[in-house]
């Protein structure tokens, strides 16, 4: 009988705890979903006075930045690359040949004839290769190098493509 009278107190002390618990439905500020769980009353009501009293928008503890304004103008290459190492920009296209081996000895003939300009070899579009040259950020300043391809490969062109900054002229 007395093991019997200490459950009963024990558990009429647990309903008393459950009874002071309100289930509360939070809404989380990051995404927006709901956060539910159990929480008394009384911590709920500190927690919502402590969040009431924390201004996040008033700026009045933190220093704002002050603005610099700068001129608008154009951005220097150096400018350009330091923000973005690989940038659009405009190579020359060659020839397109349709094998691998094919690409290989137009590049190598080509790096013989062009000391000056780096070669590479793009199969993006397989089964045809591109014999790429140089790297430009305009059009205008490939134009020489044009001239020059053009009287080996008249089929030579500029076209647009992403170029690393710090190799481009």
């Amino acid at each position: 009988m007395n093991n019997l009278l200490k459950l009963f107190i024990i558990s009429t002390l647990f309903c008393f705890y459950q009874i002071d618990a309100q289930y509360i439905v939070k809404k989380d500020t990051l995404s927006g979903t709901e956060l539910s769980f159990a929480l008394d009353e009384r911590v709920n009501d500190a927690l919502e006075k402590i969040e009431d009293n924390c201004n996040r928008n008033s700026g009045t503890h933190t220093k704002t930045p002050t603005k610099v304004l700068v001129a608008n103008r154009e951005l220097t290459n150096a400018e350009i690359c330091r923000k973005n190492p690989k940038i659009m920009g405009f190579k020359v296209q060659v020839v397109v040949v349709k094998s691998n081996d094919e690409a290989r000895k137009i590049a190598t003939e080509f790096r013989n004839n062009f000391r000056s300009l780096k070669v590479e070899t793009d199969a993006s579009l397989r089964p045809n290769y591109k014999i790429l040259a140089g790297s430009y950020f305009s059009k205008q300043s490939a134009s020489d190098d044009l001239k020059n391809i053009k009287k080996i490969y008249p089929s030579a062109t500029v076209i647009p493509y992403a170029v690393f900054c710090v190799e481009a002229k």
